[in-house]
């Protein structure tokens, strides 16, 4: 069947209940303000179609969305699957691309009776306006509402544990087994008309399965393996590169950093980011030579950025830097931890549960920078020998979700080739490129990277550099290069 008209069958089979249940399990992928545009099933799929979400050759999304609202008919009438199938696909890691928050949601509306939705309007009249509590809102409504005004996200349940606690119980026991474990680890859910590979639970209740799949028959329960972050938004996000070269204005107008260095060979860490993270369906940004005004008003100008529609955000930092800051071009500083905590869920909502990567290339300068000459694998190259300051450990924030990889440990030098880039940045790229397609995950791709580095050795001065990634991830974080 030609795909136009494949699509026409299937939304002629939808009533108007299941479009709104689509409509909201497709959120992350279709904006608010697109879906109330959105009133057949047609449009839909053409909304879906913009959005490169299904395409010739590509229906694993409408699969998944039939298999959600349990159109088993129509997911092997017309699209050649079964529920075993898509059982079997959705536990492939990053494969899901609805949401297990917004899949929860979707299970919580299935079992609200129409009394049921009147005590959530009644019991969250204070928090939401009266105008979206009409006869006419729906349970998907509220929920959407509840979003907004940000008493309800994959990360924040208290409100909707208190609400449904009080309209019936077993809505809550339902949150509770979806839940989150000591690691804030969030696990799909199969209900009982899905049926699972091992079978229902006879009770009826929501059992937890890990969307990550075994390493072998003989791993303990899928429910213990970590989750792994959704990576289907095209782009993935925005990468952001801050690439500090000329320092001659920080010289000029900053007597103690008159000694300071231009960064010859950054361009070539900037260019190997950008080819690297492109590939991974990432936006990149370039903006270099930025004093330290200027960055701050780059990094809220990203803040400010509506993030919704997208998985991530990766923030590449080279630069110099001391004692947990970074110079602007001017020599005036920027605490990395203000740079971090821009995007922590209250200041950047549209990135809240969604994990933020930030990798800092930031160098001492001054006094302590010299030039020498180091022997490498490949023979003898021209290399600049800089300081790395003490970062501490509060330059990433407490908040869950995110990454903040390090050149080097506290104290100890980092290196810089004016032909071939960084250590640490080149090592990096060269990880990202060959693992990702393999589908590993990014704090096992920054241990090779430690592993490379480490093994560089400054032959002249016997200098060695040792990265440090640290992170408040709770799920794998895996680029997907498909």
């Amino acid at each position: 069947m030609e795909f136009s008209q494949l699509l026409y069958v299937i939304s002629e089979a939808l009533d108007t209940a299941e479009l709104a249940a689509l409509k909201f399990l497709s959120l992350e992928h279709v904006t608010v303000r697109k879906r109330e545009d959105i009133e057949e099933p047609k449009a839909f799929f053409l909304a879906l179609q913009e959005k490169g979400m299904i395409e010739v050759g590509d229906v694993f999304f409408l699969k998944e969305l039939l298999y959600r609202i349990n159109r088993i008919d129509l997911l092997a009438a017309y699209l050649g699957s079964s529920r075993e199938e898509m059982e079997r696909e959705l536990r492939v890691p990053g494969r899901a691309r609805v949401s297990p928050f917004r899949y929860l949601l979707f299970q919580l509306s299935e079992n609200i009776t129409k009394d049921g939705v009147n005590c959530f309007k009644f019991l969250l009249g204070k928090e939401l306006p009266k105008c979206k509590l009409s006869s006419e809102t729906t349970m998907f409504d509220i929920f959407i509402e509840m979003e907004k005004r940000g008493i309800l996200s994959e990360d924040n349940l208290t409100v909707l544990k208190t609400t449904c606690g009080k309209v019936d119980k077993s809505l809550l026991k339902k949150i509770e087994e979806y839940g989150l474990n000591s690691f804030g680890e969030e696990e799909m859910l199969v209900t009982e008309g899905q049926g699972s590979s091992t079978g229902a639970p006879e009770d009826g209740h929501v059992r937890l399965a890990s969307s990550v799949a075994p390493d072998s028959p003989g791993d303990c329960d899928q429910s213990s393996q970590l989750e792994v972050y959704k990576m289907t938004s095209q782009p993935r996000g925005m990468c952001l590169i801050l690439n500090n070269h000329n320092f001659a204005k920080a010289r000029e107008t900053v007597p103690e950093l008159r000694r300071m260095k231009n960064r010859n060979g950054t361009d070539v860490d900037a260019d190997a980011l950008t080819k690297v993270f492109s590939k991974l369906h990432f936006i990149v940004a370039e903006y270099k030579d930025r004093t330290a005004e200027e960055i701050r008003g780059i990094i809220n100008m990203y803040r400010c950025m509506d993030h919704n529609n997208k998985d991530c955000f990766v923030c590449c930092i080279l630069s110099h830097g001391k004692k947990g800051i970074i110079y602007g071009i001017d020599g005036q500083e920027v605490p990395i931890q203000e740079l971090t905590t821009s995007f922590t869920g209250q200041n950047c909502p549209s990135l809240a549960g969604k994990p933020k990567a930030f990798f800092v290339q930031a160098c001492q300068g001054g006094s302590y920078q010299k030039g020498v000459t180091i022997e490498t694998d490949s023979g003898e190259q021209d290399y600049s020998l800089e300081t790395d300051a003490r970062f501490q450990l509060d330059c990433i924030p407490s908040e869950a979700d995110f990454l903040l990889g390090m050149a080097t440990l506290q104290d100890y030098v980092s290196y810089r080739s004016p032909s071939q880039g960084t250590w640490y940045i080149q090592s990096l790229c060269q990880h990202l490129e060959n693992s990702c397609p393999r589908g590993e995950d990014i704090l096992t791709i920054l241990t090779a990277v430690n592993r490379e580095v480490s093994r560089k050795i400054d032959k002249q001065n016997a200098g060695k550099q040792m990265p440090q990634p640290s992170f408040t991830l709770r799920k794998k974080l895996i680029f997907p290069v498909n």
